[in-house]
């Protein structure tokens, strides 16, 4: 039987050849929880009477929601996770050390080939390395950690091809929020999305995460890129989709076309070409979360701003994707190119993003944000406007004072 790649990762999991359709008990690589879901996790798993963890070195936990604790109630919170690291032994990343994904990753805790599952909706962001990452909820986040497996019905998979040379100015993140408005915000609802084609196999490891990471705004159950061309720091076996596998639905796109892509206020498929929004005012500029936040986009943010400053009235804010990210940016200089443009930098997590710390917009402001989604109240405030771009746009907007092209 010719398989995708999620079938083949789930066959070589369950020990049998599976297709679309089966549902399936798995054992799993790994799991990982946040501070906005892992204290859930923790009470449910109490609440099964677990005493100890299936494997302490693939359990992760991850205060990055709300870092550092902003009020009395969330650090109590984080206590809580502080003292179940401690008592079950397993792996706790603490304050500042980054975004979970980009930690899952970047520590090596998920590899090609391998099932990780995370109690975020953007776990999808494994498929960058030829892993199928899923999202789950905090209840079977606790089951996992109890058994060391979960139950999956094996996804139906859509093939999409990327052809073309992006143009100067023009990113993967663009693409993706063209695919957004293509697909639609559940067009690839409980499917896999396995991305191929010329453009893909040239790409980065940062370029590969976006794609991957914002399948989540189509719904998709888990993304897998192709993995030739892909640069990892230790050797690994590619895992390919057979020639002649079945797809539910195959796309071909032609990025060569591709001008700068805006996601207006209030949905991550409300995109429109750059050219209709450009000259809309703006009060702040945002770059981080778990799909634009790397050295690569901070370099992205940089390259517009250099021996420049952001615009009066206008604020960017910064929250790199991790504090090894941070660390390199500083030893090239990137970071002080931005300060010196009027750059803030706030802790390596994910509070902007979701509105839950650090960053909330005011009413009526309008907001450029190289983050994933722009829901109303994303942010942490429904009266605010928030629009999504590339890190090139939202530096180029705060450079403005209104959205501008990075040209």
């Amino acid at each position: 039987m010719k398989q995708t790649i999620a079938e083949k990762i789930i066959s070589r999991h369950t020990g049998k050849s599976v297709r679309a359709g089966d549902v399936v008990i798995v054992p799993v690589d790994g799991v990982m929880a946040t501070d906005a879901t892992a204290p859930f996790a923790i009470q449910a798993l109490r609440g099964m009477g677990g005493k100890k963890i299936w494997d302490r070195t693939r359990v992760s936990l991850v205060i990055d929601h709300a870092s550092p604790a902003p009020n009395e109630t969330i650090a109590n919170l984080h206590r809580l996770m502080r003292d179940f690291a401690c008592e079950m032994g397993c792996r706790l990343y603490d304050v500042g050390l980054g975004i979970c994904h980009q930690l899952m990753i970047e520590n090596t805790h998920v590899r090609p080939g391998d099932v990780f599952l995370g109690a975020d909706s953007h776990s999808t962001t494994y498929g960058a390395i030829n892993a199928l990452g899923v999202g789950i909820g905090s209840t079977d986040a606790a089951a996992v950690m109890l058994t060391g497996k979960t139950w999956l019905k094996v996804p139906q998979t859509i093939q999409v091809t990327l052809c073309g040379e992006l143009h100067r100015g023009v990113t993967v993140k663009d693409v993706m929020l063209r695919l957004v408005k293509e697909i639609g915000s559940m067009g690839a609802n409980y499917q896999a999305i396995e991305f191929t084609g010329e453009t893909v196999r040239s790409l980065s490891l940062a370029s590969r995460i976006v794609l991957a990471n914002m399948s989540a705004e189509m719904g998709a159950k888990a993304a897998l890129v192709d993995p030739s061309g892909l640069e990892l720091w230790y050797l690994f076996e590619p895992i390919h989709p057979d020639a002649g596998a079945e797809y539910v639905r195959r796309l071909t796109f032609d990025v060569s076309t591709l001008r700068p892509q805006i996601a207006r206020p209030h949905t991550p498929e409300n995109v429109v070409p750059i050219d209709e929004v450009i000259g809309t005012r703006i009060h702040y500029a945002f770059i981080g979360s778990c799909t634009n936040a790397r050295l690569e986009d901070l370099h992205a943010a940089a390259q517009v701003l250099r021996g420049r400053k952001i615009a009066d009235g206008v604020r960017l804010i910064i929250a790199p994707a991790s504090r090894n990210v941070f660390n390199e940016a500083l030893r090239d200089g990137t970071i002080q190119i931005l300060s010196e443009a009027g750059a803030t930098f706030i802790t390596s997590g994910c509070g902007p993003c979701v509105g839950s710390h650090l960053g909330i917009p005011g009413d009526g402001e309008v907001v450029i944000s190289s983050a994933n989604r722009n829901f109303r109240g994303r942010m942490g405030n429904p009266k605010a406007l928030v629009y999504l771009a590339s890190p090139a746009v939202v530096a180029a907007s705060a450079l403005a004072g209104e959205i501008a092209e990075p040209d």
